[in-house]
């Protein structure tokens, strides 16, 4: 999983792999159209909802990867298009953080259900900071993230707690669950609230400290 940047003649292009089997990529013609793909190396890096035939000749509706067959291309084409939709949705929040800032006050706040409390978030705080920018990586945009995944970018951190974590994201409203699968994706108040957090970061924060220590 990574993100690439290169500037060519044609242009600039942005492109973030998931596990060298899937990535999405943006880049503009000669500055003048900005266009979004997903591209699939390996379609078994998808899953979705469909019939599974059993070695002792059962079936059932599960959960699965998708097959590499002509039939499986209306499938394919569907989901990558939803990465493209959401993969636009996060860039299109960039210009405008306003929204973001009321987000970010929203989510500092603690939530309770069943009686139990689960504490808001501090983006400022540099252990959210991480998480968020994690979470909010385009590689994430396209199938989704999991426990599983962020373990192996969250090194210090157990699956339980990583579990913790993805609870209160659920529950503040940042990260949505797919159906009966274990992924996750970021919701719209967590992609404005990210940018915004970022840019207060970078523009303010980091600038005024500079400034302090050079004195």
């Amino acid at each position: 999983m990574g993100t690439h940047f290169q500037t060519r003649i044609e242009g600039t292009c942005t492109k973030h792999r998931a596990a060298g089997k899937a990535a999405i990529k943006m880049y503009d013609k000669f500055g003048h159209i900005l266009r979004i793909e997903t591209m699939v190396n390996d379609v078994s890096f998808f899953r979705h909802y469909r019939k599974v035939e059993h070695r002792d000749g059962t079936s059932s509706m599960k959960q699965a990867p998708v097959q590499k067959t002509i039939y499986s291309l209306p499938v394919l084409a569907e989901l990558c298009r939803a990465a493209n939709r959401r993969y636009l949705e996060f860039i299109s929040a960039l210009d405008d953080p306003s929204d973001g800032l009321k987000n970010i006050r929203k989510i500092a706040q603690p939530v309770r259900e069943a009686g139990r409390k689960y504490r808001g978030f501090n983006l400022l705080a540099a252990e959210y900071q991480q998480l968020f920018q994690i979470i909010a990586r385009g590689e994430q945009h396209i199938s989704g993230f999991t426990n599983r995944s962020l373990r192996k970018i969250l090194l210090e951190k157990s699956s339980s707690q990583i579990s913790r974590l993805l609870k209160r994201l659920r529950m503040h409203g940042l990260i949505k669950k797919i159906g009966c699968s274990y992924k996750y994706y970021l919701t719209k108040l967590d992609q404005t609230a990210v940018i915004a957090a970022t840019k207060l970061h970078e523009t303010l924060l980091v600038p005024t400290f500079m400034q302090a220590t050079s004195r």
